[in-house]
Parts: structure tokens; C-alpha cells; sequence
């Protein structure tokens, strides 16, 4: 195989992250419609927008043992497969298939989730934040294009479950080009012994005869004593402090994301424009991640860690939800300083999961608990602003959570930045 075949097939890996976000953002301009149409009320939609969330922290840190058995690409195909079908069972299911529906749709997405981020940096180990920053960004376009269409797609399809099943298309096209490379993987394990060793090592298990640090005999990296090596690589990950930093900072600016995705749409409607102009809204929230999640990587070693990206990526939403809260009239300014803000968080998030974990191996661990438990924080975001709202009768108390929560975010970034376990 030729090296611009080989590198066609690693870039396929962007385009399965073009699908982690559709069947969810898609759900935010039509909430409305899926609560009239089915007689819910904010709290039950708020669980709707939740499962997700939930589907991941339960799916997430399982992922890395279906990858142990049959592989990273062939974990990715059955994810966009579960995806697909799951994007059709919500939509046509019936009563219960919208609850099943999306929960395969979670979980499709949270293998995504997980591996996107390993293969990335297995792929494109030289230029890991450059990776980062276009899957992210292809992340945040497939969510950008969902929240812009929905609700015009539910006028066009007569309804928003057409409007829905419509995203089951694109993951079912790059499952079909996803083939080519699990038998391109099929072949290499038949026929190249490194390349078994390789394949166990992401899966899990360490390569005999490689390094356990991400180094390799030419790179060494710095000289660590016996006891300094035993005191940091013998430490299971739940003990380390460095991981639940980046647990917490996954887990916050995710529920800041997932909260506006689903929600924005009401508070903007609330705030006198009309369901069309929310819906721009939301695409600009969303589309501006790709711009930011772009630009952040050039502040990722600023002083020799990663605090002042984190900060840069965490301050904006603050400042967007004190707008919302105070002055949503301006709320098209509010989207576009917070979607510079979740865009970038998104990035800085995924890169200290990919520079924290020392091996894939650990990689694969640790980007399995950070989504895990991160999403399950991140589910207290949408859940309780739809509570929130339904019991206050109005948008400030649930705009006072989000901004104390993306606050939180803040003070957690100038630990999870810092270079230390």
C-alpha cells in the first residue's frame, strides 16, 4: 500500500468524528416539537437531553475491553453501525424507541468518544495537537450543520422524527469507507508481526520489548529514578490527582456544551426572536468551536504546560452566561464569545487526555474514565436546567447554574494544566 493511500485511510478517522455530535446536537431546535408532540414538560425533555450523557459514562469505560477482543477499527465500525441504528429506532421506534433509540445512539458515540482520541494520536504521533484540533474541529462542524438543520428539515420532512433518522445516513457512508480499513488491518496483522505487537499495545496490552512511557530508545525522554518511576507508573490512574483534573475539566465543559446545544434554542425563543433566528444562534454558538479549536493549539505549551490554553478556553463561557442571564437580547454576542469558549475547551480537554496517558494503553484507560465519570458530571447540565426552568417558571435560575458551573471550570483548569501527576 502506497503512503497517500495510507495516509487517506488515517485521515478516514476525521470523518468518523464528523458523526460524534449530529444525532445530539440535531435534538436542541426541535425539543420543543418532541415536547408537544409526546405532552412533556422541561424536566422530562431535560432527561431526554441527559441520556446521552449517561449512555456515555456507562459505555465509556467498557470501551477499552471490546477494543482489547476485536480491535480499535473494528470497535469504530460497530460504533457507527450502533449509531445509525440507533438514530433510526429513536425517530420510529415507537413510545419506547425513543428512550432505546438514544440510548444506542450514546453509546455509539461514546466508543467514538473514546478511541478517536487514541487513533488520533497512534496515527499522527508527531503532530498530536494538530490532530486534535481537526478532529475537534470536524466534531464541532457535524454538530454546527445539525443544530442549523433541524428544524428546517422538520418543516421540509413533515416532523422532527424524519428530521432525526436523516443523520443515520452519514454514519452508515463512513462505515462503508471504514471497511477499507479494517481489512487494510486485517491484512497487516496477517502479514507483519510489529504490526500485532502495535495493535495489542493500543488495545491494552504493552508491545514486548517497547517502553512503557511513550519513549522510545532514540527519545528516552527525562531520566526518572526507580523510586520516582515506581511512585508514578505503579499508581493505578484513579489514584492520581492529575487524572480527576482532567476528569472534572472534561466533565465541565461538557456540561456546559450539552446544556446550550440543548437548550439555547428556548432561552433565545424566551428572549423575543423567533425559532428561525434561534436556530442561527445555535449554529454560531457551534460553528465558532471550529475557529477556536483551530487557534487554541498554538497556547498549549505556553510556559511548558497547558493552563493558559485552559484558561483561554474556560473564561468565555462565564462571561456568555452572565449575558444570557443579564442581557439576552444580546444574545447573539453571548453565543459567539461563548462558542469561541467551548470550541477551544473542547480541544484543550481531548489533548490532556492524549498528553496525560503515557503509553495508548494508558490512553485508552484514562480517556475511558475521564468520559465516563466526565459525562456523567456532565449530565447534571442539561437535566437540571430543565428542571430548573420548569420550577422557577423562568431562565434565570437555571442561567445562574451554568454560569456557576462553567466558573468551576475555570478554577479547575489551572490544575488539569499544569504538568504534573
Amino acid at each position: 500500500m502506497n503512503r497517500v493511500t495510507a495516509a487517506l485511510l488515517a485521515a478516514l478517522i476525521f470523518l468518523v468524528a464528523l458523526n460524534l455530535r449530529p444525532a445530539i446536537a440535531a435534538i436542541g431546535p426541535v425539543l420543543t416539537r418532541i415536547g408537544d408532540d409526546l405532552g412533556w414538560g422541561e424536566s422530562v425533555l431535560g432527561i431526554l437531553s441527559a441520556m446521552p450523557l449517561w449512555a456515555f459514562a456507562l459505555v465509556s469505560p467498557l470501551v477499552r475491553f471490546v477494543t482489547a477482543r476485536i480491535g480499535a477499527d473494528r470497535t469504530i465500525l460497530a460504533a457507527l453501525l450502533v449509531l445509525a441504528v440507533g438514530d433510526v429506532t429513536r425517530s420510529f421506534g415507537g413510545p419506547a424507541g425513543i428512550w432505546l433509540g438514544t440510548v444506542a445512539v450514546g453509546a455509539g458515540i461514546a466508543a467514538g468518544n473514546v478511541l478517536v482520541p487514541v487513533i488520533a494520536k497512534r496515527d499522527y504521533a508527531d503532530h498530536v495537537s494538530m490532530a486534535t484540533g481537526v478532529y475537534s474541529a470536524c466534531i464541532t462542524t457535524g454538530s454546527a450543520i445539525a443544530g442549523l438543520t433541524a428544524s428546517p428539515l422538520a418543516v421540509a420532512l413533515g416532523g422532527w422524527r424524519p428530521a432525526l433518522a436523516v443523520w443515520a445516513v452519514p454514519p452508515l457512508i463512513v462505515a462503508l469507507l471504514w471497511l477499507m480499513r479494517v481489512r487494510r488491518e486485517r491484512t497487516t496483522v496477517m502479514t507483519r508481526p510489529a504490526a500485532i505487537a502495535e495493535n495489542q499495545r493500543v488495545a491494552g496490552e504493552p508491545a514486548a520489548g517497547k517502553t512503557t512511557a511513550g519513549e522510545s530508545a532514540d527519545n528516552p525522554g527525562p531520566a526518572l529514578s526507580v523510586s520516582d518511576h515506581a511512585s508514578i507508573e505503579d499508581r493505578p490512574l484513579w489514584r492520581r490527582p492529575m487524572t480527576w483534573y482532567v476528569t472534572l475539566f472534561m466533565g465541565l465543559q461538557s456540561a456546559a456544551f450539552y446544556t446550550m446545544s440543548n437548550w439555547l434554542p428556548s432561552v433565545v425563543v424566551n428572549a423575543g426572536f423567533t425559532d428561525s433566528v434561534a436556530g442561527v444562534h445555535l449554529f454560531v454558538f457551534q460553528s465558532l468551536g471550529i475557529l477556536s479549536g483551530l487557534l487554541i493549539p498554538a497556547l498549549m505549551r505556553v510556559r511548558g504546560n497547558q493552563v493558559c490554553a485552559a484558561m483561554t478556553a474556560s473564561v468565555p463561557m462565564v462571561v456568555a452566561g452572565f449575558g444570557w442571564m443579564l442581557l439576552p437580547r444580546l444574545s447573539l454576542l453571548w453565543s459567539v464569545i461563548g462558542g469561541m469558549g467551548q470550541g477551544a475547551a473542547l480541544v484543550v480537554a481531548l489533548t490532556l487526555i492524549s498528553l496525560r496517558g503515557r503509553t495508548s494503553a494508558e490512553t485508552v484507560a484514562l480517556s475511558g474514565m475521564a468520559q465516563s465519570i466526565g459525562y456523567l458530571l456532565a449530565s447534571i447540565g442539561p437535566l437540571a436546567f430543565g428542571t430548573l426552568a420548569e420550577l422557577s417558571g423562568g431562565w434565570t435560575a437555571p442561567l445562574i447554574l451554568f454560569t456557576a458551573l462553567a466558573a468551576t471550570q475555570c478554577v479547575i483548569a489551572v490544575f488539569a494544566g499544569r504538568e504534573r501527576v
